[in-house]
């Protein structure tokens, strides 16, 4: 479940959850700040599929609107930091002039912090049980207890796109 964000209202976190969660500038350059160059990302989900409800909600997509959907982990040297659920309408992608989804290997955060238009529009909270997280993520996050997570819509040129964060054990320790 997750829970609105409301400008000016802070939730009550955990201190170095808050850290994370309340940044705002790009997660990928706070972990570079703090790790170096040695930040990674393993690819794990990159083709065209229909969100999930609450996604399609936050984005005001049709139903049957595709979006490109990019699931990735951001770790070091293997040590799984930040796992994150991207969702890019065609639009976006468009007016983003298809950077967006040639990222390979590139955090998004390392690219939409680039744009001098990014807006963020709406940002909320969650906190997964181990349960909800199917077992590939569990295995490759080291997800063994309760993540705390964000969801934002940011917006390049007024076109929206959704990126969900996940704050792994490992990062909530910086």
């Amino acid at each position: 479940m997750w829970y609105e964000h409301r400008r000016g209202s802070h939730h009550h976190l955990p201190d170095n959850v808050q850290s994370w969660t309340y940044e705002t500038g790009s997660l990928t350059q706070r972990l570079r700040d703090y790790y170096g160059n040695t930040i990674a990302v393993t690819i794990l989900f990159h083709q065209w599929r229909i969100p999930f409800l609450s996604e399609r909600r936050q984005l005001q997509l049709p139903q049957h609107r595709y979006g490109l959907t990019r699931e990735v982990i951001l770790h070091q040297h293997g040590k799984p930091l930040l796992l994150a659920r991207t969702i890019i309408p065609e639009e976006t992608i468009k007016v983003a002039h298809r950077n967006l989804s040639h990222l390979g290997t590139r955090p998004l955060g390392e690219v939409i912090f680039s744009y001098p238009d990014l807006e963020r529009i709406t940002m909320d909270l969650t906190l997964v049980s181990p349960a909800r997280w199917m077992l590939q993520a569990k295995q490759t996050a080291n997800i063994d207890q309760p993540v705390w997570g964000r969801r934002t819509v940011y917006a390049i040129q007024k076109r929206p796109m959704l990126v969900s964060e996940f704050f792994l054990p490992e990062i909530l320790g910086h």
